[in-house]
């Protein structure tokens, strides 16, 4: 009878492997497991090899990333749920902020490259809905939109993240979305109304 895989151990591991990485050690089946109570069994168990372990690590980042996003609940103000996304975009880079640094990183593979874009329409299909709503002009790429707002979201959480800057700065995040989506067609007020309620949530 097959055993139970528990998914804590599979966290476990990849988030060890995560820190590893960051610390700069070197990561082997014997430095993973040591002191985590599994043995080098457990890497084939939950992954099949360290190969595959490298992928599911990168891929991890974007799984906790979508399970953010996706708690954030579509209101009736589209620019308020453009700012919460941006604002659990950050909220996930500092609970996971070892898996966020891999997320980015091009020297490992992704499982699932499609569920990783995923990622970026929950922004996409906030833009369109604000456009819909008459928010932003007609001519507004929902795409491009989203991507301007992943960048300030990325740029800021890499900062504060990687250490250089404190976590207060995130607050400059309301105020260049702002500008972002005035600069889209936003009434200037309203958008920043809109703004601040998304940053400091529903």
């Amino acid at each position: 009878m097959a055993r139970t895989k528990d998914p804590a151990v599979r966290s476990l591991l990849l988030e060890r492997a995560a820190q590893m990485l960051r610390a700069r050690q070197p990561v082997t089946l014997r430095t993973l497991v040591a002191g985590t109570g599994v043995s080098t069994m457990a890497v084939y168990t939950y992954f099949g090899g360290m190969d595959q372990l490298w992928k599911a690590l990168r891929q991890e980042g974007f799984t906790r990333l979508a399970a953010k996003l996706a708690t954030v609940p579509a209101s009736a103000d589209p620019v308020r749920d453009l700012a919460a996304l941006a604002a659990a975009y950050l909220a996930n880079a500092l609970e996971n902020p070892d898996l966020y640094r891999v997320m980015f990183d091009a020297d490992f593979e992704l499982e699932d490259a499609e569920a990783a874009d995923e990622t970026l329409h929950y922004l996409v299909r906030a833009v369109d809905r604000a456009r819909a709503a008459g928010r932003f002009r007609d001519d507004v790429s929902p795409p491009e939109l989203a991507t301007q707002s992943w960048m300030i979201g990325h740029g800021l959480a890499s900062l504060v993240v990687t250490g250089p800057l404190p976590h207060q700065a995130l607050g400059h995040a309301v105020p260049m979305l702002t500008a972002l989506f005035a600069g889209a067609g936003d009434e200037p007020g309203r958008c920043r109304r809109s703004v601040e309620r998304g940053w400091d949530g529903p």
